[in-house]
């Protein structure tokens, strides 16, 4: 595979198929879990938001180190695959435990099964998915194709997403009752997500890494390196803002409909209103991208979406459910920005990084985008919507007081537009586009050069 040449789209549709299980396990993670924990397995928001914590600590320690070993993984099947391979399998199993209720009556071993659970299944995610995205780089280095490429996996990023918002409360409400039913949706959802994965590796190859690239600095320094790339950081807090503010939205969805609108069932419409939409205009961003740049369609997207949670909040209990799906409409087509756009925008960070020290490191950078994305979910959204909910007086099942009420809105507008906001704000600092990405490939064809012409050793 020429890495500077189109892809065939069977390439693109195989690495893009992968990346349904991904947004599968965000998706359940971002819009179930809290509500399973406090509302099925009996934890308290506050210590659910606690256990997420938690996690995110043991992701601090997993994710970059799953980046460094993918770097240095040497396989006939290549750095990044034999990972997808075996983790799929790992990741299956972690799902069923996590869902599957221990109806513990002790609040200390509830607390601490919850707590093995959600970092046994953090870090199966970690094995697959930060030798996934690294391939992302591998694949093509044209600033075009790259934007396709991404767009074609962020449209199986949606349907991840559509199937874990839309299917996962019609399948649990399906079954006798929630203990069952969140069991029967693990063993799905992580049967899907092991069978994308595996699609993916047996329909991508990895392009032959050069001699010259191959990464000889230890741990530390690699990642250090990683943090001294600028545009790389510059784009990686805008996507932690962005996915801070879309799993507040996506974790207080439900809360939303079930006690302001006072209609539960209709979370899942609302919620395939956002995504379909999201799907819809997936392409016309990735043309409109072409047209005013990467990182400008961002921008535009994530100002929509913070306009629409502010509209919600301030009208949508008095103008009623019909109001609300508009705004679902218009919010999911700023969204249909954040599929594409910050993935198309990091291997071009890549290519900066790899001009700076000279060693092809992705799997480093994935590995931290991947523990800060964990952490703006985990760390930062998912505790905030408990502690919230925590300190506004919510309790599960009754109806809630005006407080309560209040700080369930509060969630779903101005708390997660402010996210969107501080996003627009880091993106105008992004300083990467087109042209500076030809001059940056420019000055690596140099550098690559030179080695060639150096004696041997």
């Amino acid at each position: 595979m020429d890495e500077n040449q189109k892809l065939p789209v069977k390439v693109k549709l195989g690495f893009g198929i992968g990346d349904v299980g991904g947004n599968l396990y965000f998706t359940v993670v971002a819009f179930w879990l809290l509500n399973y924990f406090t509302d099925t397995v009996g934890l308290a928001a506050g210590i659910a938001g606690i256990a997420f914590g938690i996690g995110k600590v043991w992701d601090a320690v997993t994710d970059p180190l799953m980046g460094y070993i993918s770097d240095r993984t040497r396989s006939r099947w290549g750095r990044r695959r034999p990972y997808l391979l075996f983790g799929s399998f790992v990741w299956f199993i972690a799902m069923i435990i996590l869902f599957t209720n221990p109806q513990l009556s002790n609040p200390a071993a509830l607390f601490v099964w919850a707590v093995a659970a959600y970092c046994f299944l953090s870090t199966a995610f970690t094995v697959v998915n930060v030798p996934y995205s690294s391939l992302t780089p591998e694949l093509t280095k044209d600033y075009h194709e790259r934007s396709s490429l991404n767009g074609y996996r962020a449209v199986f990023m949606v349907i991840g997403t559509l199937i874990g918002a839309g299917a996962a409360l019609p399948l649990v409400n399906a079954l006798p009752n929630r203990n069952i039913g969140f069991s029967v949706m693990g063993i799905v959802f992580g049967g899907i997500m092991m069978g994308a994965t595996l699609v993916t590796f047996f329909s991508v190859r990895e392009p032959k890494l050069i001699e010259a690239a191959k990464p000889k600095t230890n741990f530390l320094k690699s990642y250090l390196c990683v943090f001294k790339t600028r545009p790389f950081i510059f784009i990686l807090l805008t996507y932690m803002m962005c996915m801070i503010g879309v799993s507040i939205v996506s974790a207080t969805m439900i809360y939303y409909f079930k006690y302001i609108q006072e209609k539960e069932v209709l979370t899942t419409i609302a919620l395939l209103i956002l995504l379909v939409t999201a799907m819809i205009f997936i392409p016309v961003a990735v043309r409109i991208s072409k047209r005013i740049g990467k990182k400008t369609t961002y921008a535009v997207g994530v100002l929509i979406m913070s306009g629409a949670c502010m509209l919600v909040f301030a009208l949508g209990h008095q103008l009623g459910v019909v109001f609300v799906f508009v705004m679902m409409f218009i919010a999911g087509i700023g969204l249909s920005t954040h599929y594409p756009m910050p993935w198309a925008m990091i291997p071009d960070t890549v290519e900066y990084g790899y001009l700076q020290t000279g060693e092809r490191m992705e799997g480093g950078y994935y590995g931290v985008w991947t523990l800060f994305s964990k952490a703006a979910q985990g760390l930062f959204a998912l505790p905030l919507v408990g502690l919230i909910l925590q300190v506004t007086g919510y309790i599960p099942e009754v109806a809630q007081t005006p407080l309560a009420q209040l700080g369930i809105r509060l969630m779903f507008g101005p708390v997660a537009g402010v996210f969107f906001v501080a996003a627009a704000v880091l993106l105008a600092f992004y300083p990467l586009n087109e042209q500076r990405y030809a001059e940056l490939q420019e000055k690596i064809k140099a550098m690559e050069k030179g080695r060639k012409n150096q004696p041997a050793q």
